[in-house]
């Protein structure tokens, strides 16, 4: 834990995909390390949500490993869970680059990878050598050239290779990088587009296994009181919220400046924390217990954790404050929320 503290400023001198590529590299030898964790809270952290055993309420958000490549790191880190992808049914570069920016100052990330993707096939194959005992999602999307009226097609092609390979899955429908996607939201489509799903899930004998929609922060409260309305009456599993932000507005002066002059993409960490937070107590409201939620955007600390959690979050993931704060700090949110 100490070695990355050494490490982080001259890790952050890097490129933010350079360093990523890096980490990831290190990560890859890492394996083979003993537990990092300290399991001694866990009999008190265990939980039982989306009909699974989750030994810990605390999960990896999607969006860092989105090729399953190091699924022992984060089980040795002690994470409960771990969310691969987003995964598309084809590989795809994502968007040209520059597209990761670190704003250390704030705890800020902007991306605009744009679902950078190995694709649903080769994930899958790596996916069969998982670790026992790791719960693993898979955040599945489209890709960025099928257009809105096929997104079903790409979904259920992802979803017929990765599903049987994981304990969850998750539909991404609200990342701000692939045009277009956000659009899928919208009640009218997504009824269809959740109905082709579980029609998929029932074909293939997974009905047991968890289906749950991500959501973005940045709908109108009539439009987050829809959706939830569409999702519950569907019957998929559960909701996950938030996904990345495309507020400016959530970044204070004078560093809101510098981070529009970095163009376009979404916003993740410390200064998502009030907006999603806001979100998620609006959709646990429009809930009222008829589907469990999975708090995502902004949590960094185990008072943001245990906040979720008492909000009515049934688990909570973390991603950007792991960068910043550097792989301690899963232990840290356990021994606070124990």
């Amino acid at each position: 834990m100490d070695l990355y503290g050494a490490l982080r400023p001259l890790i952050f001198r890097l490129d933010p995909e350079a360093a990523h590529n890096l980490a990831f590299w290190l990560g890859e030898r890492a394996c083979a390390w003993p537990r990092l964790s300290s399991p001694e809270h866990r009999a008190t952290l265990r939980r039982q949500v989306l009909g699974l055993d989750f030994p810990t309420p605390l999960g990896l958000a999607a969006g860092l490993d989105k090729g399953a490549t190091l699924l022992p790191l984060w089980q040795s880190l002690g994470f409960g869970h771990v969310e691969i992808g987003t995964v598309t049914p084809r590989p795809q570069p994502g968007n040209p680059r520059p597209r990761l920016f670190r704003f250390p100052e704030a705890g800020l990330i902007l991306n605009r990878m744009g679902f950078n993707s190995e694709g649903a096939e080769v994930v899958a194959a790596r996916l069969k050598r998982r670790p026992a005992g790791l719960l693993v999602g898979g955040n599945l999307g489209k890709n960025k050239e099928t257009p809105e009226a096929q997104a079903l097609n790409d979904y259920r092609a992802a979803y017929r290779l990765i599903a049987p390979e994981v304990d969850y899955i998750a539909l991404n429908v609200s990342s701000p990088n692939t045009p277009g996607l956000r659009n899928l939201q919208a009640p009218e489509a997504l009824k269809p587009l959740l109905a082709g799903m579980l029609a998929l899930r029932q074909e293939l004998g997974l009905e047991g296994q968890p289906l749950l929609l991500k959501l973005a922060p940045d709908l109108a409260p009539e439009d987050l009181d829809a959706i939830v309305e569409v999702a519950v009456a569907s019957g998929i599993s559960g909701l996950i919220a938030t996904n990345t932000t495309l507020d400016r507005g959530v970044v204070a002066e004078p560093l809101r400046a510098c981070v529009e002059s970095k163009g376009a993409g979404g916003l993740s960490g410390e200064p998502l924390k009030a907006k999603a937070r806001d979100v998620r107590r609006r959709i646990l409201y429009a809930l009222a217990g008829r589907l469990p939620l999975v708090a995502c955007g902004g949590l960094g600390s185990p008072e943001d954790v245990q906040g979720a959690l008492d909000d009515g979050a049934a688990l909570a993931q973390i991603y950007s404050a792991l960068i910043f704060k550097g792989p301690g700090l899963v232990d840290r949110i356990h021994r606070g929320i124990a």
